[in-house]
C-alpha cells in the first residue's frame, strides 16, 4: 500500500472521528451547562413551573422569542425572606431560572455544530474519493472503499438527524393589513 493511500485513509479517519467528537462534546457541554444553571431546581412540565430546593415555585415570567427561551421567576418577597438567599441569588426581584424552548439539536448552537460535523465528514469523503481516483491497486481500493462506506454511513446519519431536527426559529407570519411577511416576535 502506498504512503498516499495510508495518509488519505488516516486523514479521512481523523476527520470523521473529529466530527463525531465535536457532536458528542457540543451536546455534552450543552447538557452540563443546563445542569449547572438549574442545580437543585426541579422542573414540573405538568405545571410549567420550577421548584427551588426550599419548595418555592418559580412561575413563567417572560417569553423571549428572539433568544428562544422562557424565564421563570420566584416571588420576590418569598426569596428575600428565604434563609438560603445568599447562596441562591443576589437579586432582590426573586430567583430566575431559564428554560430553553428548543432542545439541543433544534437550537442554533446545536445546528451550528451539526453543520460543522457534516462538513468535516464531507471533506473526509472528498479526500477518499480523490485517493480512489488516483490509486487503483485492489488492496488500496478495498481499504479506501471501506473507509468511504463508513464515511457515507456517518454522513447520512448526521444529515438525517439534521433534517429531522429543523431549526426552531420563529416562522414567518403575515402582518395584519398587509401582504408582506415578517418574522414573528
Amino acid at each position: 500500500m502506498t504512503p498516499e493511500v495510508m495518509l488519505a485513509g488516516g486523514y479521512a479517519s481523523a476527520l470523521m472521528l473529529g466530527a463525531l467528537a465535536l457532536e458528542w462534546l457540543s451536546a455534552h457541554t450543552h447538557r452540563r451547562s443546563i445542569r449547572y444553571r438549574t442545580a437543585g431546581f426541579a422542573y414540573h412540565a405538568d405545571h410549567d413551573a420550577w421548584t427551588c430546593p426550599e419548595g418555592e415555585y418559580l412561575w413563567p415570567h417572560e417569553l423571549d422569542h428572539e433568544r428562544r427561551l422562557m424565564r421563570y421567576r420566584a416571588r420576590a418577597h418569598v426569596c428575600n425572606a428565604c434563609p438560603v438567599k445568599e447562596r441562591c441569588t443576589d437579586s432582590d426581584h426573586g430567583r430566575e431560572v431559564v428554560r430553553l424552548l428548543d432542545p439541543w439539536p433544534h437550537s442554533e448552537a446545536g445546528r451550528f455544530h451539526r453543520v460543522i460535523a457534516v462538513m468535516l465528514v464531507a471533506l473526509a469523503g472528498l479526500v477518499l474519493l480523490v485517493a480512489i481516483v488516483r490509486n487503483h491497486a485492489p488492496l488500496e481500493l478495498a481499504v479506501l472503499g471501506t473507509l468511504l462506506g463508513v464515511t457515507t454511513v456517518v454522513g447520512r446519519f448526521l444529515l438525517r438527524d439534521l433534517r429531522n431536527h429543523p431549526a426552531g426559529f420563529p416562522e414567518p407570519t403575515r402582518s395584519r393589513g398587509s401582504r408582506s411577511w415578517s418574522s414573528r416576535s
